[in-house]
């Protein structure tokens, strides 16, 4: 226990937080080859000092941080083994996605789009990441296991800056602590977490000098706009209609010629939603009723829907109208995190999905998994909810993107011009209607960014949805992108 502790939460009579640690050692095959890790599973106490009261002493507790890292034993240097730092989006997730789908050494096991029934398994990961790099898994505050301390409002961490500024702190406190500053270091951030990883570029190289090797961006979202579905802005429009094209390839709504290729329907599609489909956007109310029409005919052939139900929307068609009109006749809905997966609602007649069932047929294996594995396997024992989803993006605030629209692109642009050795990778989804993968590689075509850093950055695709691990083809494809990339960047 610290004694550093501030009096005022003394004199408060709130109890003094700890942090709390534990380790267990496991084996894994990878490659068929073994190897012995140490599992680190617990929470770090994250302070500050008291500069702002000169009647506090110490310093003062602000959150308590879960975590779980995985280490490879008999490292000699650890200045040689990189390290990554994990976490999922949200905002409100923990890192369970990632920990527990992709780079942990352990897995959910899943059938692919098939539900299965529980009780459900935990399994050898075979794909983890741990072969070339340690591993350290975070959840954010109110997250998982963190939370704020007695006496501090768990909404002081839930906007863009503090969830920054804590997550950041954390990766400084654990790097000192670990003796790991000279290890080559990345971030591996899915969805909001790709938002997180971007705004940590800038804030760990300016707040504590500490430069990365590189940025794995899963199911990536920088700029907001190319998503926000608002009044006058028809950027999303255009930018998700080639994940409506492959939703309706993969169920079998295009007309053969279409059915034939996917990766070529693609390059039709793509070439149509940023020439002529931007074209008649751009014109309004101004554009002829001969081309309106030709339009909404290109468009009924590119998503499956009917000519007269695209007129009816005035050619932009909304996410949720999609994933409620694609398969109405058949009575189903298709899922926003991964298209591939339907679902079956009260009525037909309705334009929003009940449930998104992606996200269904995830949440339960996860959660049940996760909480049985911490406490059975990592041998950490905590009675409080571990939150997997919690609401937090319903109220989550962006005080440095006030009236504009959230955009942490050139956050990346200039951490990669003050370090140009930082590389990213940037992996996408053909099913991923929640960041789909037309609207990242918009944003990274205008990040800015220097002619000769271009190669910095590496963009993949997999023929899976927003946490494409659970396709087991992608999640193999996705180990060997993350493998090379890790390897590149250090300079093997």
């Amino acid at each position: 226990m610290s004694d550093t502790i501030s009096n005022k939460q003394k004199e408060e009579n709130f109890p003094i937080p700890e942090d709390k640690i534990v380790q267990t050692n496991h084996t894994i095959t990878i490659d068929g080859k073994p190897l012995d890790y140490t599992a680190t599973t617990g929470t770090i106490v994250l302070k500050e000092e008291s500069e702002k009261d000169e009647k506090v002493e110490g310093e003062k507790a602000k959150a308590s941080i879960f975590f779980v890292a995985y280490t490879k034993d008999g490292v000699d240097d650890s200045a040689e083994r990189p390290i990554t730092f994990a976490f999922n989006g949200g905002p409100g997730s923990s890192s369970v996605w990632l920990h527990l789908g992709l780079l942990g050494p352990k897995r959910v096991h899943m059938d692919d789009t098939k539900i299965l029934p529980p009780p459900y398994k935990l399994v050898a990961n075979e794909n983890s990441l741990l072969d070339i790099t340690d591993l350290v898994f975070i959840d954010p505050v109110s997250t998982g296991f963190s939370r704020a301390v007695p006496g501090e409002k768990p909404t002081e961490f839930h906007n863009f800056d503090k969830d920054i500024e804590s997550v950041g702190d954390f990766i400084r406190l654990y790097t000192t602590r670990y003796q790991r500053w000279n290890s080559p270091k990345f971030l591996a951030g899915e969805s909001y977490g790709t938002t997180r990883s971007a705004g940590l570029s800038g804030y760990l190289q300016t707040r504590h000098g500490m430069y990365l090797n590189g940025i794995m961006l899963i199911s990536s979202i920088l700029n907001f706009q190319t998503a926000n579905f608002t009044n006058g802005n028809d950027l999303p429009y255009i930018l998700f209609l080639p994940t409506y094209a492959a939703t309706a390839w993969y169920h079998q709504q295009l007309d053969d010629d279409l059915q034939a290729d996917l990766k070529v329907t693609l390059a039709e599609v793509e070439a149509f939603a940023l020439g002529e489909y931007t074209v008649a956007l751009m014109q309004g109310s101004t554009l002829p009723a001969s081309e309106q029409k030709a339009i909404a005919a290109k468009l009924a052939r590119y998503t499956g829907l009917s000519v007269d139900y695209i007129q009816k929307t005035n050619l932009r068609i909304d996410i949720y109208r999609f994933t409620k009109e694609l398969l109405r006749e058949q009575g189903k809905t298709v899922g926003r995190l991964d298209t591939r997966f339907t679902g079956i609602d009260k009525d037909t007649a309705g334009e929003h999905f009940e449930f998104d069932p992606s996200y269904a047929a995830i949440q339960g294996p996860y959660t049940a998994v996760l909480n049985d594995y911490i406490r059975r396997d990592l041998a950490f024992a905590n009675d409080i909810s571990y939150e997997i989803l919690a609401n937090l993006y319903e109220t989550w605030g962006y005080p440095k993107f006030e009236n504009k629209f959230v955009d942490v692109a050139e956050t990346l642009r200039q951490a990669m011009s003050i370090n140009p050795h930082l590389k990213v990778l940037v992996a996408g989804g053909y099913y991923d209607l929640a960041t789909p993968y037309l609207a990242t590689r918009y944003t990274f075509n205008h990040l800015g960014l220097d002619a000769s850093l271009q190669e910095n950055i590496v963009m993949t695709y997999y023929a899976a949805g927003h946490m494409m691990y659970v396709h087991p083809p992608s999640m193999a494809q996705l180990k060997e992108d993350l493998k090379r990339f890790v390897k590149t960047a250090v300079g093997d």
